[in-house]
């Protein structure tokens, strides 16, 4: 294996056989936007979701899959291309990895694909344990998922951010106050129906207000609008925001939200103070742009 990825291993300070795994998912997707730096992905797409702040802004959870969104709608425009890419550049790395697109069953603006390989090969191969390895099935799979919004919401803003490993590269990402939008976007609306929701954008959710992180009130506007989450009437103001979180915060089953984001934290202890109560009295820290 490359000396540069044995290099990138050793950052994380891995103690069991999960720090592991997570550190080989993450260098696998750090390689991966390398492999689409060099395809010219970013001069048309940007970066965004849960592992651009852990990649970038060295968020304090894992993250499983890599986000992004074309930075104009293209409907035409086809992932398989960069697929081809991601392969060539972790396989010039030593990963024996299958990159694949899922072929859609039904008309959507978003592309897939999987990043697929064997768990307990890599982490052979990159040198993190040495065999007889327990509690790692010989026939694990690795799947890292790349997803591809090419039917974007307007009025998002963009800079760019420079990576070191495995060698220099830029990445174009959203700008935080954007990544803020987006991630109250999944807040408010995902599981709309049946109030599910994911712990990982309440953990998210806390890490920018810790960090005084304004939302793009615009932006996020525009993405409940395409949603149809709100009418295309509605102004979002920051009271409507507040109301809307407020009351989606009445109604989320925190021991489920606690269980689903568990397994990507360093720290249980953080999650122990979530509850309604919790998450109501953060609502007022909001700010906007």
């Amino acid at each position: 294996m490359h000396n540069v990825i044995e290099q990138m291993l050793e950052f994380y300070q891995c103690k069991t056989n999960e720090d592991y795994k997570h550190a080989l998912k993450e260098i696998i997707q750090e390689i991966a936007l390398l492999g689409l730096a060099r395809a010219d992905f970013f001069n048309i797409a940007a970066f965004y979701g849960g592992s651009a702040l852990r990649i970038f802004y060295k968020m304090g959870r894992f993250s499983e899959d890599l986000d992004f969104s074309l930075t104009r709608k293209d409907r035409l425009f086809d992932i398989i291309i960069y697929c081809h890419a991601i392969q060539n550049e972790l396989q010039s790395f030593g990963f024996d990895v299958e990159v694949s697109k899922k072929e859609k069953k039904k008309s959507s603006g978003i592309e897939s694909a999987f990043i697929k390989g064997n768990t307990l090969v890599h982490l052979l191969k990159i040198n993190a344990m040495t065999p007889p390895l327990k509690g790692i099935h010989t026939d694990e799979k690795l799947h890292v998922k790349l997803e591809v919004d090419t039917t974007p919401p307007p009025g998002a803003e963009f800079e760019v951010k420079y990576h070191l490993n495995p060698i220099p590269y830029s990445v174009k990402l959203y700008s935080l106050p954007c990544l803020f939008a987006g991630k109250l976007h999944a807040v408010i609306c995902r599981g709309w129906k049946n109030n599910r929701v994911k712990g990982r954008d309440l953990y998210d959710f806390i890490w920018f207000l810790s960090k005084s992180i304004p939302v793009h009130l615009k932006h996020l506007e525009n993405r409940m609008k395409q949603t149809g989450h709100i009418e295309q009437d509605t102004c979002l103001t920051k009271a409507l925001l507040k109301k809307l979180l407020q009351e989606k915060f009445q109604v989320i089953d925190f021991n489920q939200a606690k269980s689903d984001v568990l397994p990507f934290v360093s720290d249980p202890f953080s999650l122990d103070v979530w509850s309604k109560d919790f998450f109501c009295a953060l609502v007022p820290e909001l700010v906007v742009q």
